[in-house]
């Protein structure tokens, strides 16, 4: 079975050579020609190769996108929800969270603070474990961190401040503003991502932990614009 896969990031032999050494140790490959002028590695295996497997196979460094037979398309879709599974428990840990410290004495805005707050810490922990993975994978999709470099260095630390804004309750209309902007511009190329089908990595939990751009990311972006919308009002 052929299946053909588009790497950014080789920039010499060295490259090619460590990424053909490590596509070739995966079980069931038999061949793997790899290349470096037009970024594209074509994997000969005994059974499909899913995309999830080549980018848990390489380093942080590289953008796999498949662009392999329906075949193998089919196995990403269908192994997507089981990718997302941390995404999803984090999210439901920044829920209850959120609840529990606002349950006796319920208020639904300070709520909304708590959740935002957290997610803002909790998920720069992740890409601060690996700012440079994150920064690469980050401008993959984000128009500005494309544009501008350094805005996807940066960009865990905007989080922190946030999030420590959100939950101190320091500026919040600030913080709410910068938030609307913030997401709002990555939920631009997340939304161009997904309407061009591109199989590429999520970056909203670094590199640690790798996720496929799905749905999933839009709506995790939509619903924090749509609390700060509300928090605005």
């Amino acid at each position: 079975m052929k299946s053909n896969f588009q790497i950014s990031g080789m920039t010499c032999n060295g490259c090619k050579s460590s990424v053909e050494e490590k596509l070739s140790s995966i079980d069931g490959v038999d061949d793997v020609q790899v290349d470096l002028t037009k970024g594209e590695a074509v994997i000969q295996s005994k059974k499909p190769i899913s995309l999830s497997l080549i980018t848990n196979s390489l380093p942080p460094k590289y953008n796999i996108t498949s662009i392999g037979s329906s075949q193998d398309n089919e196995i990403i879709n269908a192994s997507k929800l089981k990718q997302l599974k941390p995404l999803f428990i984090i999210l439901a840990y920044i829920s209850i969270t959120s609840l529990l410290l606002n349950f006796k004495n319920w208020n639904s805005t300070n709520a909304m603070l708590d959740f935002m707050g957290l997610f803002y810490i909790i998920f720069s922990f992740f890409k601060i474990l690996d700012i440079k993975g994150f920064s690469i994978s980050f401008r993959m999709y984000d128009p500005l961190a494309k544009k501008v470099p350094l805005y996807g260095i940066i960009y865990p630390f905007i989080e922190i401040l946030l999030g420590i804004m959100f939950l101190t309750r320091i500026e919040i209309e600030l913080a709410i503003i910068l938030t609307i902007i913030v997401l709002g511009i990555t939920t631009v190329g997340v939304t161009k991502t997904l309407l061009n089908k591109k199989s590429i990595s999520c970056a909203c939990l670094g590199t640690t932990l790798k996720l496929p751009m799905t749905e999933a990311t839009f709506i995790e972006n939509a619903l924090m614009i749509i609390m700060a919308f509300i928090l605005l009002a």
